[in-house]
């Protein structure tokens, strides 16, 4: 679901002030809290004229991109009023155009957040390129907005099984898929290979990619992957980040998909990611598999 984003993201204007200054007055705002809430109204999220914003372009301000020949920015805000949503209660139900506007700008303003300093010098850093860098105050060196590559990984069978696992910090009956960040050298390949071992023991074959997701949340992307394993081999949890693992049939996946997500009221024995998640888009493509 969040990886649907026509947005426009008009990286040519990121460093022509006088072009953004022009757009300035018919450009719409996305105001952002700290957690990543943003207004909504009538269902659906809630831009600003930016001329209620500020006469330009504000410092923080990030630039997103353009719609309909307008542009679009994001602003970080503390608080907000009226009613409020986020990705995690919010994102299936967005529009494709509304969709890479919010992801746009919370992965932005997330890493604002945590950039302030510089990682070479430790000197402070202001906003440039309308939000998509930062440079140091103190030698002039640049960096680029960071997110952090995650792999998630559909472990299954070769046939009518998927291997599911709990984290200690879950509640019973709610499982995923297995997932865990590239390390410094790492191929995406190797990494979940490590991961899998790590986490329950297992050893994988044949490692297919099925596709990727922004993940801000609080800057990552998803990298998603199916790969075989022996159902009959011992699981293992090695690195104390599975508390539960356990394989399932393919039609006690269907069942819980049918019964909702973890955040559904069931009494249903196995409770599955939302439908913003790709672990659950991995989970639905697995049980439609012919």
């Amino acid at each position: 679901m969040l990886s649907r984003s026509p947005l426009d993201r008009a990286e040519e204007l990121r460093k022509d002030s006088d072009a953004l200054t022009a757009g300035w007055p018919t450009a719409s705002v996305l105001r952002v809290d700290p957690v990543g809430r943003v207004p909504v109204a009538d269902g659906a999220v809630a831009m600003i004229p930016a001329t209620d914003v500020a006469d330009a372009p504000p410092t923080d301000a990030v630039f997103l991109g353009r719609a309909e020949g307008r542009h679009l920015w994001a602003v970080p805000v503390e608080s907000l009023g009226g009613e409020t949503t986020d990705l995690r209660s919010f994102g299936d139900v967005l529009t494709e155009s509304s969709a890479g506007v919010v992801v746009t700008a919370v992965a932005l303003l997330n890493w604002h957040r945590s950039a302030r300093f510089s990682a070479r010098d430790g000197s402070p850093t202001r906003l440039s390129a309308a939000g998509w860098s930062r440079v140091s105050e103190a030698t002039g060196h640049e960096e680029w907005p960071r997110s952090d590559p995650a792999i998630i990984v559909l472990v299954h069978d070769g046939a009518d099984r998927v291997l599911l696992a709990r984290q200690p910090t879950w509640p019973e009956r709610r499982m995923s898929v297995l997932a865990g960040f590239v390390e410094a050298g790492e191929s995406l390949e190797t990494c979940v290979a490590r991961e899998v071992r790590e986490e329950v023991g297992l050893g994988v074959t044949d490692i297919d990619y099925l596709g990727s997701q922004p993940w801000p949340f609080p800057r990552s992307i998803m990298i998603g992957f199916a790969a075989r394993a022996d159902p009959d081999a011992s699981l293992a949890f090695t690195d104390g980040e599975i508390a539960e693992a356990r394989w399932f049939h393919r039609s006690e996946v269907e069942a819980a998909l049918a019964a909702g997500d973890w955040a559904a009221s069931t009494s249903a024995p196995l409770l599955l990611p939302g439908s913003i998640s790709i672990a659950r888009a991995m989970l639905e493509s697995w049980v439609a598999r012919p």
